[in-house]
Parts: structure tokens; sequence; C-alpha cells
């Protein structure tokens, strides 16, 4: 698999990364064996979890694999700290939560170090500067070697990524920013990925297929028995994307499928991965066979009238002070 460097840093990940997000709770250790074997075994570097995921048994499982079925050097790991299970206060971004979290990350990894750590959203009660003095301390004690930031929106990922510049040498750059986007979900293309790719950002990719839904699993309002829309905590995650407007872009997708005699679940990998910016879409497979089928577009890159195609029919509408001024 291709590898492609984080942002402006010098870490290459590969340009397709695998999630955890049901690990330890619809995923269990069979099949998260048979994922991660899978991903390695196609040149896949980079594994992303986070603290929270299956609360904390993801990280577990990933450490246990770790220690006799994938060697650990081999891996680029990456994990969130900052959410928190609190109803009054849904995430904690002080220095004090945010250490405590990492070692506990550490701990259920059994590795001394991250390849890479993500503080997960940005917390309005905790000062910044604060918040990112423990990405500092984090990479400054090496127990991370990278670091960034994940649903911060374009604001915030400026601010947070000018004050990093500010004093270089002394304070860790941001090295990603991880978001959803897909062709269901183009939102961080108004600010969030302009600022990347002015900042030397990398953008990982969540969702990449639409939570499922540009696979083309649920046209026809089919929702297939195995499907996360027919799961009871699932289903209301992908509900937002069984719209009529989501409906008219997965048409274009399996149309252009059909052009190019590959799958639905292909092309709209390919978009996402080659967008200006990105460097690895996060797929959360739930076995290695769809894992493997997500895989395999690596050898897909799509022509450009494709491309111009998907774009029109899934381009977002921007209203001020979003859209382009040199149209007023």
């Amino acid at each position: 698999m291709e590898q492609r460097h984080l942002g402006r840093t010098g870490l290459r990940v590969s340009r397709i990364g695998l999630g955890t997000l049901t690990w330890g709770r619809d995923t269990d250790e069979h099949d998260a064996a048979d994922l991660l074997k899978t991903f390695w075994e196609a040149g896949g570097t980079l594994v992303d979890t986070a603290d929270v995921y299956g609360d904390g048994e993801a990280e577990y499982l990933l450490g246990r694999l770790m220690e006799g079925l994938v060697p650990r050097r081999d891996l680029i790991i990456s994990t969130k700290a900052g959410s928190v299970p609190d109803p009054e206060r849904r995430v904690d971004g002080s220095r004090g939560h945010l250490l405590a979290a990492l070692d506990a990350s550490l701990a259920r990894l059994g590795t001394d170090y991250v390849d890479l750590w993500h503080v997960h959203a940005y917390d309005p009660a905790t000062p910044l500067d604060e918040t990112l003095q423990a990405l500092d301390i984090a990479v400054g004690s090496g127990r991370a070697r990278y670091a960034g930031v994940a649903d911060f929106c374009g604001w915030q990922l400026a601010k947070a990524a000018t004050w990093q510049l500010a004093v270089p040498g002394a304070r860790t750059r941001l090295a990603s920013t991880q978001m959803e986007y897909s062709l269901l979900q183009r939102g961080v293309e108004r600010e969030v990925l302009p600022a990347a790719l002015d900042l030397g950002i990398g953008l990982l990719p969540s969702s990449p297929l639409g939570r499922g839904v540009l696979t083309g699993k649920y046209r026809n309002d089919a929702t297939p028995p195995n499907s996360r829309a027919a799961s009871e905590h699932l289903a209301p995650f992908v509900e937002p994307y069984l719209d009529d407007t989501a409906s008219r872009i997965v048409d274009a997708v399996t149309t252009a499928a059909d052009g190019l005699a590959v799958t639905a679940l292909q092309v709209a990998l390919a978009w996402v991965r080659d967008r200006p910016g990105v460097a690895a879409p996060i797929v959360g497979a739930r076995n290695a066979r769809q894992l493997t089928a997500a895989l395999s577009v690596e050898a897909l890159s799509l022509p450009d009238e494709i491309c111009r195609a998907l774009d029109d029919v899934s381009a977002p509408v921007h209203h001020y002070p979003d859209h382009d001024w040199s149209t007023l």
C-alpha cells in the first residue's frame, strides 16, 4: 500500500487507515485479529483507536493483538483522549485529564508510546493553551511521537495550529486533524480543509463511506439485517444519511461504479482518498471480508470526468461568508 506523509511532518502512514470504533463491543477478538492481520498483510500501517472506544476495550484488544500477531514496529498507532462519558461535561481537555488518559491508554495498549495522539474534541471550558500544553508534554516525554486534534472546527483548528507554530522547537506542531468527510458530508471543505492545507496539517477522514450508506446497501429502502442501520445503538448514527439528497448521491456513485466495472464502495473511497489534503481515510470494517473489499481500492484511480460528476452531484451549498467572494 502506498505511504503518505502526514501533513508537513516526516511521519509516513498508509493511505488507508484501520478504524477500531466497534472493537470490544460489536467486533470480538477473533474478528479483530482477522482485521488486523488482513490490514497488515496488505501493507497497512495506520491503526486508529481512542480511549472511549468500547470503554477502553478497543485499546486493550489492540494491545493484546500486538503482542503476538503483528509486530509493534510495523504499525502506526493513533489514539485519542478528551471525550468523557459525563452528560454534564462530554469533553475534558484539561492538562491533567489528558495526560492521565494517555497513561491509561499506554497501559491498555501495552506500549511505551503511541505514534500519534489526538485531542478528541475542543473543550470550551479549558483554555486552549492548557490543552495544547498536554500535547507538548506528551511528545517531550516520549509518550507520543506526533500530535493532532479531532473534531475541531475551522477557527479552532487554525487557532490551535498557529499557537503551536508560534514558538518553533518549544511547541509540537499539529500533524493531523480527524474529521468526518465523504461524498455525503463535505462540510470540512468550507473552513477546516483550507486551514489544514495552509498550515500543513494532514486530514484523516472518518466515516469516508458515509457511515456505510455509500456502499449502496441501503438503496430502495433496504436495511440488511447485519448492517449498522439494523443495529439498535448504531441506527441513529446512520439515519441522517438515508434522506433523498443522499439517495441521489448514492445513485450517482453506483452509476459511476457500473461504468468502471468496480463497486460503489471503491468509487466512494477512492474519491475521498485522493482529495487534496487527505492523508488517509479511516475505514471501520466489521470483518475481514469487508476490509478486503475496501483495501482493493488501492489499484483504483478515478478518471477526472468521474470525479467532476461526483463533485457536482454532491456539492454542498456554501452561503455567505463561505462561498467564493470572487463570484459576488
